[in-house]
């Protein structure tokens, strides 16, 4: 059971074992993407579908017909990675072997629907990822198995989804072939140190200028590349969507104005003044154009220093 990119190396690596048999997989159903919105299916559903599997999508997985689907396969162990709902008694409690959670992160920090996000906004200078029998609350049930792995100060959420998706599938091998001879049992997770991952929202994009610089800038990390790192550029004809794509925070900032003033404006890089510090803008892109290097930029488009971004209306 899955539906985001973070659970195709799982079912890559089940459907390649040859001592499991993968006898169905449970996707939501294909969604409206893009600026034209066109029906899209899940990852999983794309991945699942080129390896010949039958395929079952229901809207809601706690009505009786998705569940009497689910029981008709007679599964024996439930796999669940980045499902995105939460699974009713009826089917926690269908197979043999119970329903096994990969989740990226070290449990019980970061659960949620965004742990990848949540540890880089947070600064976290390490994750993981943790296999688990899930239970009815949101990922709280017992751990089985654990891994972690370095934050790379320039990681950023396309990065560390790269670094933590295999690990998951590699993890989750481990966890099953244990659970299969009986040598694995489930760890409640600690009362301390629980954090949550909420779900991102599109407007958890735009800068707060008034933010430290680090701050900022790990929400670029956080957010690259959905859903970005925005903010407003005023000109003549009304502010304009500014996409920032690389910055960094410049060690030993002069004393700054007001929190989103362009402070510098060169080939180099775009400084512009936050409520700790100072972020410098290595690339970025402006509504309807392209992503560009700040020289490239500055070349074809007024940024002076002086100008107030952030103000969209």
């Amino acid at each position: 059971m899955g539906t985001a990119d973070f659970g195709t190396p799982c079912l890559e690596a089940l459907v390649a074992a040859r001592e499991h048999q993968v006898v169905g997989v449970v996707t939501q159903p294909d969604r409206p993407v893009g600026r034209r919105q066109e029906l899209t299916p899940p990852p999983i559903k794309t991945q699942a579908l080129k390896h010949g599997l039958s395929v079952f999508q229901p809207e809601k997985i706690r009505r009786p017909e998705a569940v009497a689907q689910l029981r008709a396969l007679a599964p024996e162990l439930i796999v669940v990675v980045a499902y995105g709902r939460i699974l009713p008694k009826d089917v926690l409690t269908m197979p043999r072997l119970g329903c096994v959670n990969v989740h990226g992160s070290l449990l019980p920090r970061w659960r949620g629907a965004s742990p990848i996000q949540a540890a880089l906004l947070a600064g976290d200078e390490f994750t993981g990822v943790t296999t688990m029998m899930l239970d009815e609350g949101m990922d709280t049930g017992p751990m089985l198995m654990r891994e972690r792995v370095e934050i790379d100060p320039d990681d950023n959420a396309a990065m560390l989804h790269d670094k933590l998706a295999p690990l998951g599938a590699k993890l989750l091998m481990k966890t099953v072939a244990a659970l299969d001879h009986g040598t694995l049992h489930p760890t409640p997770q600690p009362t301390e140190g629980v954090t949550c991952a909420p779900k991102i929202k599109k407007e958890d994009g735009l800068v707060d200028w008034a933010q430290p610089a680090r701050q900022i800038r790990n929400r670029l990390r956080a957010f690259t590349p959905w859903p970005g790192l925005f903010t407003f550029l005023p000109t003549e004809a009304g502010p304009r969507v500014l996409k920032i794509w690389a910055a960094d925070v410049e060690p030993k900032p002069p004393a700054v104005g007001i929190a989103g003033t362009v402070t510098v404006a060169k080939k180099s890089g775009i400084a512009v003044a936050t409520g700790e510090g100072v972020l410098v803008i290595r690339e970025l892109q402006l509504e309807g154009g392209r992503r560009l290097k700040a020289a490239e930029f500055l070349s074809g488009h007024r940024m002076t220093v002086g100008v107030l971004l952030g103000r969209g209306n």
